[in-house]
Order: structure tokens, then sequence, then C-alpha cells
């Protein structure tokens, strides 16, 4: 329906202007086992506090760790540190494991996880709700972190342990004390590999090498949880022109991992007993577009209700994924599949929209014509289609759509403009999460109404939301919990908090020489050994 969608950034065109036929090695020992993998995007920030950005998010992995870890089952468990929960609820106590050292070799200490919590939940949706909650966040000495609530708060454990969007990393209080609306660029961390500075080229390579010092925690890998035990010397993150030539890297050996593959190029690999795919997260993705709430003409909540209805799912993912047995329409802003899921007011999205009614809705709304400036990403595969494919379901229906192709990070430092277009600004974009992101009111980014000082990018002030999720966050049982997140459904369909477009799984394609890649929820380099043939 869409011809030329899928295949967008698929060319060899530019890996033959640029010579990229192979990847060369860099100056390293012969002897070193490196693992080469092409990530979804090539990393640029380093911050893993500043954006939700999954190629940072993976950066985070390599070189912080977590006081918790997710297991599969997606229950909290330990990881930097043992807790306990006085018998209220209201206090929980948190003690380090012996060990622990930071990249520079100095010791973890309690302060510096203070700081670190201090810095995240000042970004993180539901980190800002935990802080709310918090009487009191104290080192009480060098291993024990004490965190006493002033009223009950059921998520402490889930928020400091969940894999995903602003992970609780702990970072050394020097750095953890730059604020937060500030970028870090020195990578210190206690985590399992070292970030090699001197050889990060942005947007083109990323490397990490084994930290010697690491002790890993003794129960066995489930999720982020469990001992990672490093079996490599180095990673690299590399970046390549499109897919088809990450495609013929990992074929050829040049590179060993690469994590979306995109499906229409699956074909390519049947019959390869060379190289191994697998869904690692089978909850998978949901694709979703963020509307700016500051800026015409998104500012107004009937044209936003005219852009939901003129949008619809079904072609979005078909020119976005292409096979349908890798997604599904699901109308929730918490995701299908998922506890609580519910799907008022999604009818309109998951039966493909309807232009003639959205266009009445512009009618009475007194649309004036203004722009539609939407952000659309050139280099990621599977972030190409949706602005394309929701562009023209908007133009249909009577809206005046401005396409501003870019790269994917030109569209993370844009994003986070809340001037006007003509200010470097801008009025949608399209991004995804994975589900564990935003299955329920204290993790989704997009239901925090905070307004442009506290709410993730578009920056809705919905005080009623806010309030929900308050009620949510306080509810003692699952039934009511339930009862709640359907009101925060309907009120954010309504409200029109995003546009949740359906959902997709990925598939990741390495070579055999790995082994120990496993299901997680992100991806993961420690527990992976390479053969040596």
């Amino acid at each position: 329906m869409y011809p030329g969608v899928l295949r967008h950034s698929r060319q060899l065109a530019v890996a033959a202007a640029l010579g990229l036929g192979t990847l060369a090695s860099p100056l390293v020992a012969e002897a070193a086992t490196t693992i080469r993998g092409v990530m979804d995007s090539p990393l640029r920030m380093l911050d893993p506090i500043a954006t939700t950005a999954h190629i940072t998010r993976n950066h985070g992995y390599m070189v912080y760790d977590t006081l918790l870890g997710m297991d599969l089952e997606h229950q909290p468990r330990p990881q930097m540190a043992d807790w306990t929960v006085s018998d209220d609820g209201m206090t929980y106590t948190f003690t380090l494991r012996d060990g622990l050292k930071w990249h520079d070799g100095a010791p973890v200490t309690a302060a510096d996880c203070v700081a670190s919590i201090q810095r995240w939940a000042a970004r993180d949706a539901g980190g800002q709700m935990l802080m709310d909650n918090v009487a009191e966040l104290e080192a009480s000495d060098d291993k024990t972190i004490t965190l006493s609530l002033s009223k009950p708060f059921g998520y402490v454990l889930e928020l400091l342990a969940k894999p995903s969007g602003v992970p609780a990393f702990m970072m050394p209080e020097r750095i953890a004390r730059t604020p937060a609306d500030q970028t870090i660029s020195e990578a210190i961390g206690s985590g399992p590999f070292k970030f090699v500075a001197d050889e990060f080229q942005p947007g083109v390579q990323a490397v990490y090498e084994k930290f010697a010092d690491y002790v890993p925690r003794s129960e066995p890998l489930n999720g982020t949880a469990g001992g990672k035990q490093v079996e490599v010397d180095r990673v690299e993150f590399v970046a390549m022109p499109d897919a088809q030539t990450a495609m013929n890297a990992l074929q050829s050996g040049d590179i060993d991992f690469f994590e979306q593959v995109p499906i229409d190029l699956l074909p390519l690999l049947e019959g390869n007993d060379e190289i191994h795919t697998q869904v690692l997260n089978e909850l998978g993705y949901q694709s979703m577009g963020r509307m700016n709430f500051l800026q015409p003409p998104f500012d107004d909540v009937n044209i936003r209700r005219a852009a939901l209805t003129a949008l619809g799912q079904s072609d979005v993912l078909a020119a976005m994924v292409g096979n349908p047995e890798y997604y599904e329409t699901c109308g929730s802003v918490f995701g299908c599949g998922t506890p609580l899921a519910d799907e008022t007011g999604g009818q309109s999205l998951v039966d493909g929209g309807d232009p003639a009614r959205a266009r009445q809705m512009l009618e009475q709304a007194g649309y004036d014509g203004t722009p539609v400036a939407i952000l659309q990403a050139t280099d990621v595969p599977i972030l190409v289609a949706p602005p394309v494919v929701a562009a023209e379901q908007l133009r249909k229906a009577g809206f005046n759509v401005q396409l501003m192709p870019m790269d994917w990070q030109s569209i993370v430092a844009r994003r986070v403009n809340q001037g006007p277009v003509a200010q470097g600004g801008w009025n949608m974009f399209f991004t995804n999460w994975i589900v564990q992101e935003v299955w329920n009111p204290i993790n989704n980014p997009m239901l925090n109404g905070g307004g442009p000082a506290k709410a993730w990018f578009g920056w809705p002030e919905d005080e009623e939301i806010d309030r929900l999720r308050a009620e949510f966050a306080a509810a003692t049982d699952e039934a009511t919990q339930r009862e709640v997140a359907s009101r925060i459904q309907a009120h954010a369909m309504d409200y029109v908090s995003y546009v949740p477009l359906g959902q997709y799984r990925v598939v990741s394609a390495w070579r055999s020489e790995l082994e120990g890649i496993r299901p997680a929820p992100v991806p993961e380099f420690w527990g992976v050994s390479k053969r040596q043939d």
C-alpha cells in the first residue's frame, strides 16, 4: 500500500560510496575476543538519564549497574544490593554487596547510590512519583541506603528494578551530582564493561572492555537479574549505513550480532546454519506517535482528537513490519498481553481510522491550516514507515502536513526543543517502546502530565492524569489498580496523551560462534562467549 517505505534505508549505494563492504578491525591484539554488533541505532548520547533512546539504554547496561534487577517473570531481584522492608511497608533498607568498584578503582558507596537515585528520579516519570512519596532518602553508612516513605507507595522495588525507559543506573556521586537537566559526558560506572572513551566515535562506534574487577552475583542470569559473568574481552557497537549492509556484514562474519533484522530481509538468512535468529523479547514493542502540546495546532485538544480519529494502526504496522506474523493491532496505552490491557477509546485506531469523521471534527475545531511538522527518521528501518503513513492519513483528513526527514539522533536532539517549528521545534514524532516500558501508569512516560518542567517530550500539562496515577500508586489490591488503570486508559485516549499504533516483535540475528544469548528485555552481552574456530 505504501511502496518503497519498507525498503527505505536498504540501499547498497551508500555502502559502495563509503567503501563499507567490510568492516575494518581496530588496532587491538589479535588474541582479544571481540563481539561486534549493529544495534538499533548508532550511539551519540552517553547520558542514560538524559534520554529514553534505546541505544543509550543499551550503552548504560554495558557501563552501569542497578541496585535491583528484573527477572523474566517481572519480579525485582537483588543486583548491586539486597533489601528489607519494614512491617508497615514504609521503610526500605538496601545493603550494597561486597566487591563493588567504580571503573576508576574507587569503592561504590551508599552516598553514590543516593545521589544516583536523586538524579534518576528527577528525569524518570516513575521516579518523580516515587520522590513525591519519599520522606527521606539517606546513606546510613557506606553500605546502607535507607528510603522512608511519607505515604504508602507500592512500586519502590519495581521502579528501581525496571529494565528500560530510564533505568535507575548507579554512578559515582561526583558525576551523579550533575543537575539532571545537564548531560554528562564521562561514562564511569560499576558495571561489567568499561567504556573506552578514546575509541568512541559518536554515530560510528562505541567500544567496551571487560571490567576485570567486576564481581558478578552467584545466581543464574534471569532477565537483568543474576550474575553478569563476562566471557569476552571487548564489545563494539558499530554503525552501518543501512540494513542490507549490516546483513552482508553478518553473513560474511564482519559483525557477530544484528539487534533488529528487518522482517522483509529475514528470508535472506533462511537455511544459513551459521546464523541464528530469534525474538528475544516476546512482549515486543509498542509503536507510537507523540504530539507537541505546547505549539499549535496540537495545543488544542479537539484538533488532537481529530488527528487520533484520522490515524489507523493496520496500515502503519503493515508498512513498518510487513509480515503480520510479527505484529498485531492494540488500542491500549498499556500494551496488549499485559495485566492492565484495556482498549477503551482505541477502537478507531484498531479499525483503521476514519478520515471522513476526522475531517468533520477538524472543521468543527476551526483548524486554520497550521502546518503539522512531523519529524521523520530516515536511518532506523523500523522507524521509517510510521511518519510517512501517518502523514498520508492526516492529509486525507485535511491536515497540512510537512515531513522533516533527518537521522534518528537528530530527532533525539531536536525533540527537546519546546519552541515553535521556526525556532527548531516540532509538532509530532514517532518512536517505540518495549512493552515493559509502558505496561502500567507508573512506568509509562507518556502518561506524565507534568507539563514543560516534568513531562516527557510533548509536555502535556494534565492534572487529571497525574491525580489518577497517584490514585493507582496508592491502590493496595489488583482489582482497584485495574479499575483505576481503566479510567486512565479512557482519559488518555480522550485527552490524546499519545497515539498507540500497535505492537510488533523484532528478530535478532547472530553468528553461531556466539553462545549464551538468551531472551531478555534488553540486549545483554554478559554471559555470552565467542567460539574461536
